[in-house]
């Protein structure tokens, strides 16, 4: 007949129990006093509770862990997103000539100054940071949101011709 299985925390509490009354037991002061080590059965009983407990302690911090990767991920990958914009539209502010920093920009500038910064950010930024910005159309987007352009400023009229211009300038 093939043996019962018993969960962990029973064969940990039996094991204690096993313990408790396998110890030897000595006579006390008196007469008819007996004193067991209850004290090596107690650390025995918690070492087996222990041995159960720690596994699954850990496998519970691993799962929060998991669980916390992704939108850790994504905040750190939209934070870098961010930053490559910051840094590519204030490169590019400067690298065009006429533009100024904290003034409007006209649409042929602006135009300019968004070709420079797409072509900045394909040139030096990691290909994974440019996909993850949205690639060309998406970068081009989020500079140009970020640019101080003139009100007649529109995607069609500023953003499509500085996409066009980026795509057709060769990548070093």
């Amino acid at each position: 007949m093939p043996p019962i299985p018993r969960p962990a925390p029973l064969r940990a509490a039996s094991a204690a129990l096993l313990t408790l009354t396998a110890l030897p037991a000595r006579a006390g002061d008196g007469p008819g006093n007996v004193l067991l080590p209850w004290g090596d059965a107690l650390a025995l009983l918690v070492q087996g509770i222990g041995g159960v407990l720690l596994p699954l302690a850990i496998t519970a911090a691993t799962a929060a862990l998991a669980r916390l990767t992704g939108p850790l991920r994504l905040l750190v990958t939209a934070a870098l997103v961010e930053r490559l914009v910051r840094n590519v539209g204030d490169y590019a502010v400067n690298a065009v000539a006429g533009a100024v920093r904290g003034r409007t920009l006209s649409i042929p500038l602006g135009s300019a100054v968004i070709a420079r910064a797409v072509q900045r950010a394909l040139d030096q930024a990691p290909g994974w940071l440019v996909k993850a910005a949205g690639g060309v159309d998406g970068l081009g987007e989020k500079v140009f949101r970020s640019l101080p352009l003139e009100e007649a400023a529109t995607a069609d009229n500023t953003l499509a011709p500085a996409l066009a211009a980026a795509r057709e300038r060769p990548r070093p």
